[in-house]
């Protein structure tokens, strides 16, 4: 449990540039590519899932040592299989209802889901993707 709760803030710091990284794409991919809003989003999305992964593998879950192309192969598959797709398919299906049906500003909308799937994006972090593996923790966790 207090590995969890070390971990929290150094997920939210990651969370929250990748939040920047992500409306940045999104707004990038809007006004200077015009794209529709959800195309934009779910690429928005893919390249903050990215950011986030190489940031969570060398700073929130460093001490599980996932060395290796295989290794981490294997962790960015699981990590798109879980982070990725809770991120892409929560982010259009709110993105759907807060801007295409509510008309709510695609920046607002698009922070209001990343907030909702945050926790369930952590727990699936540590439990699965950057799970501890026998053999391959060098913290005794």
């Amino acid at each position: 449990m207090e590995k969890l709760i070390c971990r929290w803030p150094a997920f939210c710091a990651v969370g929250a540039l990748g939040i920047a990284v992500q409306l940045g794409a999104l707004h990038l991919l809007i006004h200077c590519l015009r794209m529709h809003y959800l195309a934009a989003t779910g690429l928005a999305v893919e390249v903050a899932v990215l950011h986030n992964f190489v940031w969570h593998k060398r700073w929130t879950w460093a001490s599980r040592n996932i060395t290796g192309l295989k290794e981490t192969a294997k962790c960015l598959a699981l990590f798109h299989l879980t982070n990725g797709i809770v991120s892409i398919i929560g982010n259009l299906l709110w993105m759907r209802l807060l801007v295409g049906t509510m008309g709510w500003n695609y920046l607002a909308a698009n922070m209001t889901t990343i907030a909702a799937g945050s926790l369930l994006n952590f727990w699936a972090g540590d439990r699965i993707v950057f799970r501890v593996r026998s053999g391959v923790s060098g913290n005794g966790e």
